[in-house]
């Protein structure tokens, strides 16, 4: 749609519907965490994906406003826990804005000293290559520097629910 003077107005979907859109999307449950001088922080956090495997790239996204972001956002290197259906726990508390999120949490650090959390599904330490700012987040993308999967079956998310993703069934 354009004006007289030549510019496209801008129509944006109703906020309720796109709530709606986002709980028909399925996604892994990570905690990212980094080490905030020798104090380890963290967040839970959806907005992850693996951008290529030659070279591992990662990508994390952090809202602006979360507690967490400008430990993150002045780290050289984080770490990527993918929670497993074991973390139920876990999850609990690094969605809060607890002050002491590692109180009694089970961790070591990784070999670019990055907390990497016990019972996870899978876990990598990464290095920050980009910091992109989109909107109210930003977009971390990272080279994996190391990686550790286990047979625990991941958590998943949608709807606001926790799920078993070792339980889907397969289609076809």
């Amino acid at each position: 749609m354009s004006n007289d003077e030549g510019t496209t107005a801008q129509i944006e979907p109703d906020l309720n519907v796109m709530k709606q859109v986002n709980r028909q999307f399925i996604s892994g449950v990570t905690v990212v965490t980094a080490l905030d001088d020798q104090t380890p922080r963290g967040l839970a956090v959806n907005a992850f994906s693996s951008i290529s495997l030659e070279p591992p790239t990662v990508m994390v996204a952090v809202q602006r406003t979360s507690s967490t972001h400008d430990c993150l956002y002045r780290a050289r290197h984080l770490a990527i826990n993918i929670l497993s259906t074991d973390q139920l726990d876990v999850v609990s508390v690094f969605a809060t804005k607890a002050p002491d999120k590692f109180s009694g949490l089970d961790w070591a650090p990784g070999p670019f000293g990055s907390p990497l959390i016990n019972r996870s599904g899978a876990q990598m330490e990464v290095e920050i290559r980009e910091r992109l700012q989109a909107s109210t987040h930003t977009v971390f993308i990272c080279r994996v520097v190391h990686a550790a999967v286990s047979d625990r079956p991941p958590m998943v998310y949608s709807a606001g629910k926790f799920f078993d993703g070792g339980a889907l069934s397969p289609l076809g």
